[in-house]
């Protein structure tokens, strides 16, 4: 009894005396909001995407304030076109939100173009404690290759490949049908892998 008594008796006092410690320690300032925010662009400006494999530049930028110090924590709202050619964040969303990290970057995670070329522009807002900044990226959706063989989707070096095995297998044969006969017939064929002329050799 008398060692709990003396416990309690202790635990009194020391709450006391922390009650005291807080009452002299003032309380921490809050953070003070910046006077301006800038949004600088790292990386997407000028991408061009590419339609067919559903590729895309993901936008990077930077939230600082007015002495261009990172800004960490910073609400940041990318914004795509909702006509036209842009494209679509995950789960087909128009909108992304995220949050600075501590070098006061974010990151548009997920970006995919659509099926729509041209020029279009990603809206960017930035703001924390009612401090706000805007700024936009410009990117280009393409549909990647053009011209014959790659619509066609037939390799040219494959077919330059057959077209020289026709032509030996021709030359072949009407070289074998001759066997000194002195045929006027059997004349020797040439074939021009590519052109598609068929005719005797020049």
């Amino acid at each position: 009894m008398l060692f709990g008594s003396r416990f309690s008796r202790g635990l009194r006092s020391c709450s006391a005396v922390l009650a005291a410690l807080s009452l002299l320690v003032p309380a921490l300032p809050a953070q003070a909001p910046p006077a301006s925010l800038q949004i600088t662009i790292l990386d997407g400006e000028e991408a061009i995407n590419n339609i067919r494999q559903r590729t895309a530049r993901e936008p990077i930028v930077q939230v600082e304030d007015e002495n261009h110090k990172p800004v960490a924590g910073a609400a940041v709202i990318f914004l795509l076109p909702n006509d036209g050619a842009g494209g679509t964040f995950a789960g087909g969303a128009r909108t992304l939100t995220t949050v600075t990290d501590s070098k006061g970057q974010a990151v548009a995670r997920g970006l995919r173009p659509n099926h729509t070329a041209g020029k279009y522009q990603i809206r960017v807002q930035a703001s924390i404690q009612g401090v706000t900044a805007s700024a936009t990226i410009n990117q280009t959706n393409m549909a990647g290759g053009s011209g014959a063989a790659a619509s066609s989707g037939f390799p040219k070096w494959l077919g330059v490949l057959i077209g020289g095995a026709v032509a030996g297998s021709v030359v072949a044969i009407a070289t074998r049908g001759g066997n000194g006969s002195g045929s006027p017939g059997n004349v020797p064929v040439a074939v021009i892998p590519g052109g598609g002329a068929v005719g005797p050799p020049r």
